[in-house]
């Protein structure tokens, strides 16, 4: 019996050629539809933000030309004077972030570590809805509380730094003997809501370290600390990070929590621990723009401005740090 060779295709035959194939596939009608919502839905967002910023420069814009760009290092707010100094305000609204910010993190990643790596597994669904629930709170609802809870509480801890750690100079009060709504008590407050931004994204970004390589560091012999500082924690670095300067961009723009336990003032102070020290932008705005007219009015548009600004800056570096390629593993 003759068995013929298989027949061999010559390498230049056709079938060999890496040509890649048209399918022709064409977008469907349900296709355009589709699209057609989607990029109408991305320009009118951009259309909001770019109507946003041109309200404000357009109404603020006399308030700048009158000040200059003294106005970042002025302190003094007088705009029947033609002085719009807003370094207080500023220094107040980062200064409330900052606090917020420094207690939420610790607890954050806390949490986050907990829910991912050391909670049993059962509690990782409740745990994450806590979280997210804490998010969804209104702001309004943590102001009352904290008006009529924290400012009380943390009193006695602001009076206890005054009287022994005050050689550090935010370990003061601008009002002697008075330690209740100050910058220090809205920054304890703005953790709460800045505790669930960074604790969901820390969360996500954690999950997302190479299981293989977590396995890997324990079945060498490492702990599970270990595992957490050398693998968990580097891989997630950039992500972390971007969740915290997008929690310091919630603490900058919070407005109701302010409102209700700051108390009025717009002194440049070190003293974060009483009240009448400094002021915040978003105090200032609510307290006086429905009085306010004229040039008075566009100075507080252009705080607003400024916070906007500022706010927008913070989010975008925190987006292009979470997409920044990570090398550290």
């Amino acid at each position: 019996m003759t068995i013929s060779a298989p027949t061999m295709l010559h390498p230049e035959s056709p079938a060999h050629n890496d040509v890649p194939v048209d399918l022709g596939l064409k977008p469907s009608g349900a296709d355009r539809v589709f699209n057609s919502v989607l990029a109408g839905s991305s320009t009118v967002s951009l259309l909001v933000l770019v109507g946003v910023l041109g309200f404000l420069c357009f109404y603020g814009f006399p308030a700048l030309r009158v000040a200059g760009f003294g106005l970042f290092t002025d302190k003094t707010w007088s705009p029947e004077t033609g002085q719009f100094g807003m370094l207080p305000l500023l220094v107040g609204s980062v200064a409330i972030a900052i606090i917020g910010v420094g207690v939420a993190f610790p607890i954050s990643i806390s949490t986050a570590l907990m829910i991912n790596e050391y909670g049993p597994r059962r509690l990782k669904p409740v745990l994450t809805a806590v979280i997210d629930l804490l998010a969804t709170v209104p702001s309004i609802v943590y102001g009352f509380w904290g008006l009529e809870l924290v400012s009380g509480l943390q009193a006695a801890p602001a009076k206890w730094l005054v009287r022994w750690v005050s050689f550090v100079p935010v370990f003061r009060t601008y009002s002697p003997g008075q330690y209740t709504n100050s910058i220090f008590a809205c920054g304890l407050i703005c953790a709460v809501t800045i505790i669930p931004i960074i604790t969901s994204i820390s969360r996500e970004v954690m999950a997302q370290a190479p299981r293989d390589v977590c396995e890997a560091s324990l079945g060498l012999g490492g702990t599970r600390w270990g595992m957490v500082t050398d693998v968990i924690l580097p891989f997630s670095r950039n992500g972390i990070l971007g969740a915290v300067l997008l929690g310091f961009g919630r603490g900058l723009g919070e407005t109701f929590i302010v409102v209700l336990v700051l108390s009025s003032g717009n002194h440049m102070t070190s003293a974060l621990l009483g009240p009448s020290g400094l002021g915040s932008i978003a105090l200032q705005i609510t307290e006086y723009f429905v009085t306010s007219q004229g040039i008075a009015q566009d100075a507080l548009i252009l705080l607003g401005l400024v916070l906007f600004l500022t706010t927008l800056a913070v989010n975008v570096a925190a987006r292009l740090i979470v997409e920044r390629p990570n090398r550290a593993m």
